[in-house]
């Protein structure tokens, strides 16, 4: 038996067009879709007596996971504008370098990010140029910003003093319909491929995604992330809890801290303001199954995803 390929397939594209026309004509049937490679929108300056607000979009590259003692290696900074509606108008400009470390870089590192000693011999990250780069902008984004926060306030004091805002944690990606919070399973979902654990690709991507206007909404990723990020957040610490008790306190969403960073060696969670009293009542009648003092904090962008929180 002849088997015959429909012939929406049995071109062969010699152009970007018909390469596009050949994709569009597949997404019609309905039983395939396509991702496209993610082109990174290009810098345009910024106009002359803007008033406007300005984000960046930052990832850090490290030779391991503990900012006390682990260095970055490679730096990555995405420039953006966005209005007074919270869109994001236009990529300003971009910011990378690498860094050469005091040890030689982990196999495992280089392994992940590609990252080589070869890459970043000789290379030093110029502080007092990323200073200027980020001293006028409005609000730090990360797609794990509790990782790069951390990392960055230790290169500058200036990030210490920025509203930061995280991709990964503080939106409901499942609730607006995507598959998960990981970045390539993200681009995905909105047509894109791109270059996985690059520090500069993750920032081009976080731009598209943070741009793309959300179906059951008449808004964009970016508004529904810095409605997150200007609430206030608790987090409450549940100091002394039974160690039999761990799980249920983990199932419930805390975590534990170790006090290596100064703060309580103990598990907390961050709540919206409105739900402390119910978090703190429920330590009491199920973790403790007494009164007691609980210590909380309430915090902002300004604290959020710091040592300082």
């Amino acid at each position: 038996m002849n088997i015959h390929a429909p012939s929406v397939i049995s071109q062969t594209p010699t152009n970007a067009d018909d390469a596009e026309r050949l994709a569009r004509q597949l997404e019609a049937t309905g039983n395939y879709k396509i991702l496209r490679r993610l082109v990174p929108r290009s810098p345009t300056p910024t106009p002359a007596g803007y008033t406007g607000k300005i984000g960046i979009i930052l990832d850090f590259e490290t030779t391991g996971l503990d900012p006390t003692k682990d260095e970055v290696i490679e730096v990555a900074m995405v420039k953006f504008w966005y209005s007074e509606a919270d869109e994001i108008t236009g990529v300003s400009d971009v910011f990378q370098s690498y860094s050469e470390p005091s040890v030689p870089i982990p196999a495992l590192v280089t392994d992940l990010t590609g990252i080589t000693n070869e890459m970043v011999a000789g290379h030093r990250l110029d502080i007092a140029a990323l200073e200027a780069f980020v001293f006028d902008v409005n609000i730090v984004i990360a797609h794990n910003a509790g990782f790069d926060r951390k990392f960055a306030e230790r290169l500058s004091p200036t990030f210490k003093h920025k509203h930061w805002a995280c991709t990964q944690t503080e939106i409901d990606w499942r609730k607006l319909g995507f598959g998960g919070a990981k970045l390539g399973y993200l681009l995905a979902d909105i047509g894109y491929f791109h270059n996985a654990h690059r520090a500069i690709d993750d920032c081009h991507a976080l731009v598209e995604l943070l741009s793309y206007p959300l179906p059951a909404a008449a808004r964009s990723v970016f508004t529904e992330l810095l409605d997150c990020a200007r609430r206030t957040t608790v987090r409450v610490w549940a100091q002394g809890s039974p160690f039999d008790l761990k799980d249920t306190l983990k199932a419930r969403g805390y975590h534990w801290n170790d006090g290596s960073d100064g703060r309580p060696k103990s598990w907390f969670i961050d709540v919206a303001e409105d739900k402390r009293d119910a978090e703190l009542n429920y330590l009491k009648k199920v973790i403790y199954q007494r009164e007691a003092d609980i210590e909380c904090r309430a915090m902002t962008a300004l604290e959020r995803f710091s040592d300082r929180g």
